[in-house]
Order: C-alpha cells, then structure tokens, then sequence
C-alpha cells in the first residue's frame, strides 16, 4: 500500500541538528524519542560539524541543538529549510508536541 498525497502532505518530518560532545543534544534526542513513541514522524538527523553539512554547520554551529518540525509535503525536494519550524536549545516534550501540532494544523 502506498501513501496518498493527502497522507504525506500531513505527516511530518522532525530533523536534528546536533554535534559530538553536546549534553544539550544528547538531553533533546532523548525528548525526541519520547514524543516519537506515541507520535510517529520521520526523522533525520545531522550532525553539523561533519563533512558535507556546512550549510547547516553555518546556520547551528554555536547553536546546536536544533530541531526543524516540517511538514512532509512541504519540503522542497524532500529536505528541510532553514524557514521550519524551529526548537532550540532547551526544549520538553509539552512543547515538541505543541510544536508538532501546530505545523500539522497550518495551511491545511
């Protein structure tokens, strides 16, 4: 079964940025499982500081980490942008989900 294009524009995508040696990282990804085991989304990650991400390097570097909350029908050539919605730093469960919801409510 394949999913409809109705389907996908609603189902979201979660993208990490993050970089080695980083507590702040390490205690967002944890969030980030959290609120994935009762809501599904998909999920990429980056590390900034690896070779092949200096665009993200440049935008998160001293600013890591960030998650970009997409919708998957948004998404130019199926990537995130540097204009998602955006939580930094420090961030709860409460307010990925609020995050979440909030992308998947607009523009429908």
């Amino acid at each position: 079964m394949r999913a409809t294009k109705a389907l996908l524009q609603s189902a979201l995508r979660l993208t990490m940025f993050s970089r080695p040696n980083c507590s702040l990282c390490d205690d967002a990804k944890v969030v980030v499982r959290r609120v994935m085991e009762h809501r599904p989304a998909e999920y990429k990650e980056y590390d900034v500081m690896n070779a092949g991400n200096e665009r993200w390097k440049d935008l998160y570097e001293f600013d890591t980490p960030v998650v970009h909350i997409d919708r998957m029908g948004s998404l130019p050539n199926g990537e995130t942008t540097a204009q998602a919605k955006k939580l930094m730093h420090r961030f709860t469960e409460a307010q990925l989900q609020a995050a979440m919801d909030a992308v998947a409510h607009e523009a429908k």
